[in-house]
């Protein structure tokens, strides 16, 4: 179907003032407005799709802020209210005293059409979980996802509305979730409560969650879809690789584990012997990653994703988009799996091995010893750097205490597209962990044969005329056997370098 916006704008524009109305109302691109920002002794602001304008030179002044607030409902423990039977949201700044000194008038939009790019797998009967930055449009797709199943699939669909941005403000639920029943939530703080209420007291086929962003909603969620209830929802975070890092939201996916192998299994497994592994299945079978409004990336297989992301393994996600034409085009790209191959390369003195240079981090330590964590990044030799501002950052670390307050930096993070990892606590095995999952260690190979292949491909290289060679870094066991080789050809050799780099160069003359 094609795409239809319904905005209710004439409602919007009623509850401002008309001297701040009367500006937005006369605009050509009245249909491209996003909010309007009302901060007492400032002048009025509206955000439109490509700037930001001014409606007039005067302040906002008290009575402006009281008329608002006088049309719409009141405001719930999360500073937000509405305009009945719309989408539009309003959000409070309040002082000291709890008095309302700026508000955001942010207009909603039922857009139908939006999940055409995902239909076949709303219509599967799969838990689905999206994922995105805020304002690419998570909640609007949501919304549609409770109108098709209600409408087209006759299914019995619940939503738990948190603050009333699916179904709209007011006792009588927006038309745009169709047939959909809503179910309000009293504090953000009941959510997880609500939605176990929802599966035992009414029955649904569907149940339908914006931004489960606490352990206990994780686990209502786990709950719900082990009684066979289809779970659409959103979550914060941009990709799947996030869910994973964030131990509070980790369970979504199956939850993470670090498990500790025997010597023959680890031989056996070609890998170290403490691994990440996945605890259970996941709640949700298929994650989308919403990049933009009419582009997603898809996830068909949970499972099958987080394991190879836990292994090392290459995990290429189906990319869908509709083109100029309104078509929905696919691309599914072929992983390609990595060769073993042997190679002389060899790391610079004091330069960590290869397989931790790939991917520089910058991160940021919030709440958490940024000193020990800038020690354990020495002593691992990874390729990160812990920085003093969060806008020069890729990835923010906090602990699991900061992260539940949510403060301002966490906001920031989650606002800005930044990555954020959860330590349980603020120890530097937590640390360590945590840059072991970012620089995970290259499957190991046949070292000792491949040290020894490199030692004779080295002595060929000098004899043959290079002055001096320098190999890979090795154990003490390894490097006696590679002088031995050096004997053997009579060339001469010394070890340079401290533990863990220490290697042996080979030269012609002593």
């Amino acid at each position: 179907m094609q795409k239809v916006v319904t905005d209710d704008l004439d409602a919007f524009l009623d509850v401002l003032p008309s001297d701040i109305s009367q500006p937005i109302k006369q605009r050509a691109d009245l249909a491209e407005i996003l909010e309007v920002v009302l901060d007492l002794g400032r002048p009025p602001e509206a955000r439109f799709t490509h700037e930001e304008v001014v409606l007039h030179p005067g302040d906002v002044t008290e009575p402006d802020i009281d008329y608002v607030v006088s049309h719409i409902s009141p405001f719930g423990d999360d500073n937000r209210a509405g305009i009945e039977r719309t989408l539009h949201r309003i959000s409070a700044i309040r002082n000291r005293k709890r008095r309302v000194v700026g508000l955001t008038c942010r207009v909603g939009r039922a857009v139908y059409g939006t999940i055409r790019v995902i239909e076949d797998l709303v219509q599967s009967g799969k838990s689905i979980l999206l994922l995105g930055r805020p304002g690419v449009g998570k909640t609007t797709m949501l919304r549609e996802v409770a109108r098709v199943l209600a409408d087209d699939m006759k299914k019995r669909v619940v939503i738990v509305d948190t603050s009333n941005e699916i179904a709209g403000d007011g006792d009588i639920p927006h038309p745009g979730i169709g047939h959909a029943r809503r179910m309000q939530v009293p504090t953000p703080a009941l959510q997880h409560a609500v939605m176990i209420e929802a599966v035992e007291n009414h029955m649904p086929q569907v149940i339908v969650i914006d931004e489960i962003g606490t352990e206990l909603e994780a686990m209502a969620a786990r709950t719900i879809a082990e009684r066979g209830v289809q779970l659409v929802a959103t979550a914060h975070g941009n990709t799947l690789e996030n869910l994973i890092m964030n131990p509070t939201l980790a369970d979504l996916i199956g939850g993470i584990q670090t498990v500790t192998l025997s010597d023959e299994e680890a031989r056996r497994r070609r890998t170290q012997k403490s691994i990440l592994e996945r605890k259970a299945p996941p709640t949700f079978a298929v994650v989308v990653e919403i990049q933009d409004w009419e582009k997603v990336a898809i996830h068909p297989d949970v499972a099958q994703a987080v394991d190879a992301i836990l292994r090392g393994q290459p995990v290429v996600a189906e990319v869908r988009w509709v083109d100029e034409k309104g078509e929905v085009q696919r691309e599914k790209p072929v992983p390609v799996l990595a060769t073993k191959k042997m190679t002389v390369a060899r790391p610079a003195p004091g330069q960590p091995p290869a397989g931790l240079r790939a991917r520089p981090r910058k991160l940021f330590a919030y709440g958490i010893n940024g000193s020990r964590l800038e020690q354990m990044v020495r002593e691992m030799q990874a390729p990160a750097e812990v920085v003093s501002d969060l806008r020069d950052a890729d990835i923010l670390v906090t602990s699991r205490a900061y992260y539940r307050r949510k403060p301002q930096k966490v906001r920031d993070a989650e606002s800005s597209g930044v990555s954020i990892y959860v330590l349980k606590n603020n120890s530097a095995s937590q640390m360590r962990q945590c840059l072991s999952s970012l620089y995970p260690l290259p499957e190991p190979q046949d070292k000792f044969g491949s040290a020894l292949k490199e030692a004779e491909q080295a002595a060929a290289m000098v004899l043959e005329g290079e002055e001096s060679v320098e190999l890979s870094p090795q154990t003490s066991y390894i490097r006696r056997l590679q002088h031995q080789i050096a004997e053997r050809h009579n060339l001469f050799s010394s070890s340079l370098g401290r533990e863990p780099l220490r290697r042996v160069r080979y030269r012609r003359s002593g």
